[in-house]
């Protein structure tokens, strides 16, 4: 079989589009590149949608964690805590027997015990608990002369909010965001370990890697394919975040703006 078969053959796998049953034998370089970069959809998957919907969240959960109301600053901060300060990987766990008992209770809650959908409401709520944080910190940092300014302009309210406090808000944010940005990508291959089923062995990346390490008895094969997809998934976040940085600086002189550093998180 050629690589061209091969890919034709696996490419869309992960997401049930070609051929059903893995290869059991004569693993080639094409199997394990085209099986790992299959899976690694499922891992944008999980990642761009929890960090999508989560910035909402998060915004939210910022302006909730500063706001002078009890009612809104506590559960805002209770909620960053509870996400903050356990680990991701026991929230897999927690929430799949949550989500196991809650089937049993209706079966609106079926779908959450698959991982399409229960790894990501795990990762959407993580990955808003740890922006807001982000948020809330440059909400603190935003200079007074900006507020004041925006006072004497007459904007107050909603268009004060928009025109002034969020742009702010996520010109200081933005770096700290890109890392976050970063390791929810990377923490998207935990989902394989999480008590989220694999449907029909269409897994993640780390799904096929595992695969080929067991069949092969040969770790440094596929573990450094999937090293390399997810140094090329960084290197596209980091470049996309790097452009949306600028665009953010962008009234302000060269010399004055914020510039994107990595500064990947060793343990969550």
């Amino acid at each position: 079989m050629s690589c061209l078969q091969t890919i034709q053959d696996y490419g869309l796998r992960a997401i049930g589009i070609g051929e059903r049953l893995l290869p059991r034998e004569d693993f080639t370089l094409c199997h394990q590149f085209t099986l790992i970069g299959s899976g690694m959809i499922w891992n944008i998957y999980f990642g761009l949608l929890a960090l999508t919907l989560g910035f909402f969240l998060a915004t939210a959960l910022a302006m909730g964690k500063a706001s002078s109301r009890t009612l809104f600053r506590k559960p805002s901060e209770w909620f960053i805590f509870l996400f903050r300060g356990s680990p991701l990987f026991i929230q897999f766990f927690f929430a799949y027997f949550l989500f196991l008992n809650l089937k049993s209770v209706h079966p609106f809650f079926e779908p959450f015990t698959a991982a399409w959908l229960g790894a990501l409401v795990v990762l959407f709520f993580n990955t808003a608990a740890y922006s807001a944080e982000i948020f809330y910190g440059a909400l603190l940092s935003i200079p007074k002369g900006d507020i004041e300014a925006a006072d004497a302009y007459g904007l107050s309210g909603w268009s004060r909010f928009t025109r002034v406090i969020w742009p702010t808000m996520l010109r200081l944010a933005w770096p700290g965001y890109t890392n976050e940005a970063i390791f929810l990508f990377h923490a998207t291959a935990l989902v394989f370990f999480s008590g989220f089923p694999a449907w029909q062995q269409r897994g993640d990346a780390l799904y096929y890697a595992s695969y080929f390490a067991d069949k092969t008895f040969n770790p440094f094969v596929p573990y450094p394919i999937l090293a390399f997809y997810f140094i090329l998934l960084t290197l596209i976040v980091i470049a996309v975040f790097g452009f949306v940085n600028k665009r953010l600086n962008r009234h302000l002189p060269q010399n004055t703006r914020q510039k994107i550093r990595l500064r990947p998180n060793l343990i969550r």
